[in-house]
Order: C-alpha cells, then structure tokens, then sequence
C-alpha cells in the first residue's frame, strides 16, 4: 500500500495544470508583444518614408528659392543699374529718362539694400528691419554722433554677412567715385524660409526628437555622423556611436534618395514595448509567488492538522492498551501464585514489561516528548539488546555503543526510533544477514548508525520512504518510517536520513541528535 505515491500524481497534476496555465498565459503574452514590435517597426518604416519625402520638400522648395534669389538678383541688378542711372548729371532736354530710373529705384520696398563706398563710409540704405532708435534703446547714454556712429559699424558688419551669401554690385556714380551695393534675400524669402525651418523643426520634434517615442537614429551612410535622434544627449555622451548602435535594432531601415546620397534610421523599441516584455516575467513571479504563500499555508494547516491527528491517535492508543495490560498484570500474577513454570512466568512478564513500554511511548506522543541529558548509547544498548534475541539466528548483530555520549533525548522514543529502522533492516534482509547498529560524533551532533546487508533502496525512493503512506510491504500502512522521522525531527531537532544505500549490498540509516550547546 501506497498513499504517498497517489499523493505524489495528484502534486504532479496539479503542477502540470498550474504550468499549462503559465504556458498559456506566457504565450498570449508573448504573442502581444510580437505584435507590438511589428507595429513599432512598421511605424518606423513610415518614419523612414516620411523622412525621404521631407528631403524631397526640401530640395523642392530649396530649387524654389534659389530661383526666387535669381528673380531677386536679376531686380537688383536693375535697380542698381537704374540707380546709377539717376545719379548721373543729365541735361534738361533727358527728364523723362532721368524719372524712369527714379521711379525704378522707389519701387524697391522689400529688398535690404546697403550702400558702402570706396572710402568704408556708409553712402546709405534701404528696406532695413532696425535704425538709430533701436540702437539708443540698447544704448541711451551715446550721444548723437556715437549712435550714427555705431549705426554705421552695424551696417558695416552686416553688408560683411551679406556679401557671403549674394553677390555684391559696385558702379562709378560720379567720375572716380565708386559705391558698392551689397542686399539680402526680400522679407517675402524669409518668411517662407522660416515657414519652412518651422515645418522641418515640427517634424523632426515629432519624428526624431521626441523622446515618448521609439528611439530612432537618422544617420548619414556615408559621413557616419548623426543626423537626428532622440536619445538623450546624456546617454551620447557616455556612449559611443557603436554603442549607441548596438543597443538599437542591428538591421536599419535604408533612406535611398536615388541621388547617391543614403541615410540610415536604426529604431529600438518604445519605453512602452520595453516594459510589456518584461510583463511576462513579473507575471511569472507574481503567480509564483502567489503559489508558493498558497503552498506554504496550505503546509502549515497540514501540518497542524498532522500533529493533532498522531497526538489523537497516540493519546487513543495508549488509552486503548491501558485495559488490557492492567488485565494482564493481573493475570501474570496469578499464574505466578499457582506455581507454574518461573521460565514462563519471566517471559510473559517480560512481554508485559514490553507492552506498558509501549504504552508509554504512545502517552508520551500524545502528550509531548520530555527531554532529559542521558547516555544515548546506553539507550541503543537497551533496545538492542531487548531486539536481539526477538530475531532471526541468522543475522549477525554486532554493536559498537561503548563511548559515553551524553544527549538531550527521550530515552523510551529513541528506543523507539532504534528499533522501528532496526525492524526494517532485518525485513529488508529476509531476516538472513548482517545488523551493524554504532553510536559515534562529529561537531555537533552524536550519529546512531544502522547498517544492514539487505537488497537496498531504488534511489528514486530513497526522499520518500520517510513520507506518510509510504510502504513496500503489501500490508504495511507506511506508518513507521514516518513516525521514526516525526520523533527525530520534531521532538529531537534531529535529522534521520539515508546516509547510504546500493541495490543488492545494503543500505544505512543514520539519526543525528544534536549536542547541548
């Protein structure tokens, strides 16, 4: 009889079912994250489009100003022309081509222009966004000469900045007198270049920049240099570019402009995606660790509900033998009285000394071991030697319990112990073989060893012999071993185990009952 073992299909089942559960809810999981992700890269692929048609707008409206700059270049040309033009002494009889280029000259309301001499002295201006009062704001305390002053120097600065970017016009107004025009792109060209720096700023904040969205890297395939990102600039600065690549995904998106120029966008995954992929594992841990407080109450009561059951049988048991062993005293007594044989009368008292000693062990299960320092060899010597003529002649019994060992032990549970694993050494052996029962010490504890020759333990049974229901004898309730475990453990803070077993040679059990400290 087995209990232990349907006890163990039902631990296995229940496992079974509880990691389907995880299984399944892993996979579903797993399964959203995977989608997840293709979405993410499918948005970073219409990411890499809208960045390709970005440059293309922008080359658009690149090749859109430039011919605007040639319009403007062209009209300044001719005002220049017409400016020369109205500057020069004309006799009374040319007044209309002498207004033409006047009224030419009028016309320019939007193109900046500076006039500077061949001297460095500014000959004049037009179309500027500032003058002198917005000078005397910065600086009230100049006095009229230093503003004009300092007005010129600005023009001066700023006619520099604008020869690099538009080319520069000199004419000769009077005879050997030369002024050089320098002018800007028209206050219509800024503003749509600022609409346009705007719309890309818009765009790269909310494609490249922002940091809420899968982190991307726009990088330049032939430079190797970044164009955008939305990393934090921290996080470049501790790492390298390999590194930064390194911690995206290895295969880029490929931007091919189809002019020989090519841009990589590496993407990762969003903060978002990061977190739900580690989601299966804090599930993971949760039901584990919902399974294991479950488990370890579920424990607690068991073993509770263990302990007042084995107090409740012993208490009922020693209750039960209390009757008849008072009957049988009396009985051993009588016969006594009427003068039998004293052989007879000496082993039935022995077997009446055996039953109140087992009553005794029963009362004191059921009521809590008493623990007293004693010499635990001399309890193995006891036991043993009431054990050694109650079993077969033909094993061999050899004991070593000579050394003096004194423990904190309920001596008539021990004997208990000693003579349960004995019991089934000698069943084990077939009642044909060698007992070798020893009483030795290590640090901490003293060892009771019992050995026999007999067939051994399999090794996948040799963690559940102590459990209750555990049996290989086909009448057996599995009992014993348990309760030998029970003794030890509980009521000793001991340990009995299988030191060491082999199939066909035999198989040791050692007890370890703790020194006083």
């Amino acid at each position: 009889m087995n209990l232990y073992s349907n006890k163990q299909k039902w631990k296995v089942a229940l496992l079974i079912f509880a990691l389907l559960l995880v299984g399944a809810s892993l996979f579903v999981s797993n399964q959203i994250v995977s989608k997840v992700g293709e979405r993410e890269k499918e948005r970073a692929q219409q990411w890499a489009d809208a960045i390709r048609k970005k440059i293309e707008l922008v080359r658009l409206t690149n090749n859109t100003f430039d011919n605007l700059r040639a319009k403007e270049r062209e009209k300044m040309t001719l005002w220049v022309e017409a400016t020369t033009e109205a500057a020069k002494k004309s006799p009374l009889d040319q007044d209309f081509n002498n207004n033409f280029p006047l009224r030419i000259t009028e016309r320019n309301n939007d193109i900046p222009v500076i006039a500077v001499d061949d001297y460095g002295y500014i000959s004049g201006n037009r179309n500027l966004d500032f003058d002198t009062s917005d000078i005397r704001r910065k600086h009230p305390d100049l006095t009229k000469k230093e503003l004009l002053g300092k007005f010129d120097d600005s023009l001066l600065l700023l006619a520099d900045q604008w020869k690099k970017k538009n080319p520069s016009f000199t004419v000769e107004v009077f005879d050997d007198f030369f002024i050089t025009y320098y002018y800007n792109d028209s206050r219509a060209i800024d503003s749509l270049e600022h609409v346009r720096d705007s719309l890309i700023e818009s765009f790269n904040d909310e494609l490249i920049n922002n940091e809420g969205l899968v982190p991307v890297m726009l990088i330049d395939a032939e430079s190797n240099e970044i164009i955008g990102t939305n990393i934090p600039e921290s996080e470049q600065k501790q790492k390298s570019l390999k590194k930064l690549i390194a911690d995206l995904n290895p295969k880029p998106i490929v931007i091919d402009f189809h002019t020989g120029e090519k841009n990589l966008l590496y993407y990762g995954d969003s903060p978002e995606l990061r977190q739900l992929k580690f989601f299966p594992f804090i599930q993971f841990t949760v039901i584990g660790l919902f399974a294991l407080i479950g488990y370890l109450i579920f424990s607690t009561f068991r073993k509770a509900e263990q302990n007042q059951v084995w107090a409740g049988m012993a208490k009922e048991t020693a209750h039960q033998l209390g009757t008849p062993l008072s009957s049988l005293m009396a009985w051993v007594q009588l016969l006594e009285s009427q003068g039998i044989d004293p052989m007879i009368a000496t082993e039935m008292q022995k077997d009446v000394s055996r039953l109140e000693k087992v009553t005794e062990r029963f009362s004191k299960i059921g009521a809590g071991a008493q623990l007293k320092e004693g010499d635990v060899s001399e309890t193995v010597r006891n036991v043993m030697s009431y054990l050694k003529p109650r079993i077969s002649d033909k094993v061999e019994t050899t004991i070593d319990a000579k050394e003096v060992f004194i423990v904190e032990h309920n001596a008539p549970l021990i004997e208990w112990v000693v003579e349960n694993i004995a019991k089934n050494a000698v069943d084990a052996m077939e009642a044909e073989g060698s007992l070798f029962v020893s009483v030795h010490s290590s640090e901490g504890f003293v060892h009771i060893d019992i050995k026999d020759t007999g067939k051994g333990i399999p090794p996948k049974q040799v963690k559940t012999i102590f459990e209750p229901g555990f049996s290989t004898k086909k009448r057996g309730w599995g009992l014993g071993l348990s309760l030998v475990k029970r003794i030890v453990k509980e009521y000793h803070k001991g340990k009995v185990f299988v030191l060491e077993t082999q199939l066909g040679v035999g198989t040791t059990f050692r007890i370890s009952l703790p020194k006083k400290s």
